[in-house]
């Protein structure tokens, strides 16, 4: 391989990952808690877009705020394992055809 091949390879690669940025940046995912008491929306860079908190779950939590943090949490923790799902599937579909090992 010569330096040529790759400085090529390379320029290919920084191509793929801007492409796959976009793409992440474009994915949006949505999760909830506490039966929709708590909406979040999260793009695939993992980028916390919105958080929904219906006025009945602000309400229940006057007395007691650790629930209405319990059911943020959730809702993040459960966009960002689906923000993770979609940006394996934009990988595989964009790497499959190279013929990577786990691809």
């Amino acid at each position: 391989m010569d330096l040529g091949q790759i400085q090529q390879m390379l320029s290919q690669a920084q191509t793929m990952k801007s492409q796959m940025d976009e793409r992440l940046a474009d994915t949006i995912v949505e999760a909830t808690s506490g039966g929709g008491a708590v909406t979040v929306r999260m793009n695939g860079k993992k980028e916390l877009l919105k958080l929904t908190i219906a006025p009945s779950a602000a309400s229940a939590a006057e007395g007691d705020i650790t629930m209405l943090e319990d059911l943020i949490l959730a809702a993040v923790n459960e966009a960002s394992r689906k923000a993770d799902t979609a940006a394996e599937s934009n990988a595989a579909g964009m790497l499959g055809g190279l013929g990577l090992p786990g691809f």
